[in-house]
């Protein structure tokens, strides 16, 4: 599992996974997450815009990231 540093309170699940490597695009992103290819927290999401705090879990295509708190 990969870790993903927030510098803010919070990141939104399509801009985490392309700066987490898994999407190329904010497109790509887009059409992963509409086709229910992504899951947080072990549970299918939908929400491009999904605000991710700091110790969810994010997977997609077989890869899990963590999102990390800024301290």
């Amino acid at each position: 599992m990969t870790e993903l540093k927030l510098k803010d309170e919070y990141i939104k699940l399509g801009q985490a996974l392309k700066a987490a490597g898994l999407v190329s695009s904010g497109v790509d992103a887009k059409m992963v997450i509409q086709d229910g290819l992504v899951l947080v927290d072990g549970e299918v999401e939908t929400r491009r815009g999904k605000k991710l705090y700091d110790g969810a879990v994010i997977e997609y295509d077989g890869n899990q990231v963590k999102v990390v708190g800024s301290l």
